[in-house]
């Protein structure tokens, strides 16, 4: 069974689970953020955090987004959108354009579309030679790969719905004048070519899933639980990656930092 296939969008949560569930894993961030940012804790700053978002169009990306950094102090978070490649852009490496946004140490970035365009679009469309996004797999691998190394916590999402809901949420846009902006010709077009995307996602999934820079497959079909699962998931990333670093992350949080650690 394809990964894709694997990704059970039954999963359901009612209105007021998703607020408790939701707002819970909030104020978990914000105390992680914090820590990390060294505003609380050992009050020296952690590994430099980076979200990624892919997924299919319409699969919530940006209300799942808005969930994740909405409680945070938005002097302590970039989020930064990627669409198509300017001019300019195309005379570079494809993967110059993302080092600006990069965080640094204490720093947390958001990418609302990625590298991953390149195996993507970029390969479906045809606005890669196949000798070139073929080549990307290698070089997104080696960069992930590097930041890893350096101590990023790299968190990959990938939205996924069925098409029959992605119709209904096109059908929904297309209806709404407040809504409507978000739905392209473009959109349509790519819709028509699931089956080339789908084939795309598979390979991109198996050749760039690393230990330091897995995917997490999010179950896009009911909105809710997408949102709770991206912020709970961002956590339990922090959480792993402090404890393997010797960090009582609770104890951090309610301010009882163990001596060594302090030192540190």
């Amino acid at each position: 069974m394809s990964r894709l296939a694997a990704v059970d969008l039954t999963l359901q949560l009612t209105k007021s689970e998703a607020k408790a569930q939701l707002a819970a894993a909030q104020e978990r961030l914000v105390g992680l953020r914090l820590l990390l940012g060294g505003q609380i804790g050992p009050r020296t700053v952690g590994p430099p955090l980076c979200v990624l978002f892919e997924g299919w169009d319409a699969s919530g990306k940006g209300g799942a987004i808005t969930r994740l950094v909405d409680h945070l102090d938005p002097r302590h978070v970039r989020v930064a959108q990627f669409a198509a490649p300017t001019a300019d852009e195309k005379r570079h490496h494809f993967l110059w354009r993302f080092w600006p946004v990069l965080p640094g140490w204490g720093g947390m970035a958001v990418l609302d579309r990625t590298w991953y365009g390149r195996v993507l679009v970029e390969r479906v469309e045809g606005f890669a030679t196949e000798e070139a996004w073929g080549r990307a797999y290698r070089e997104i691998t080696d960069l992930e790969t590097t930041l890893a190394a350096e101590g990023m916590i790299l968190v990959k999402f990938w939205m996924h719905l069925s098409e029959e809901e992605q119709l209904r949420r096109f059908e929904s846009r297309q209806a709404d004048p407040y809504k409507a902006w978000k739905l392209t010709d473009e959109d349509w077009r790519n819709r028509e070519k699931r089956p080339e995307y789908e084939a795309a996602v598979e390979e991109m999934l198996d050749r760039t899933d690393r230990p330091g820079a897995p995917w997490h497959l999010v179950a896009a079909e009911d909105k809710r639980s997408a949102r709770v699962a991206v912020v709970r998931t961002v956590c339990e990333a922090i959480e792993s990656a402090l404890a393997a670093r010797g960090v009582d992350v609770d104890a951090a949080l309610l301010g009882r930092v163990p001596v060594r650690a302090a030192q540190e």
